[in-house]
């Protein structure tokens, strides 16, 4: 298991936040999403996902990485 944190801009509510964790846990091979606003931590299995497939997720839902 790979743990990482991406920052996110553009999130101001718990609207988002749902958003957010719906996009990134329909992704296969994460484990866990701690999403807050501006945030996420995000467990997963990197024999089944990746990090640009964890920010792809996010900015699809209409939200900006930043760095």
């Amino acid at each position: 298991m790979v743990e990482v944190t991406i920052k996110i801009e553009g999130m101001s509510c718990q609207h988002c936040v749902a958003a957010v964790k719906k996009a990134v846990d329909a992704l296969d091979g994460v484990s866990s999403s701690n999403i807050e606003v501006g945030s996420a931590v995000i467990n997963f299995d990197e024999s089944k996902t990746n990090r640009d497939a964890i920010t792809g997720a996010i900015q699809s839902a209409g939200y900006k990485i930043i760095g």
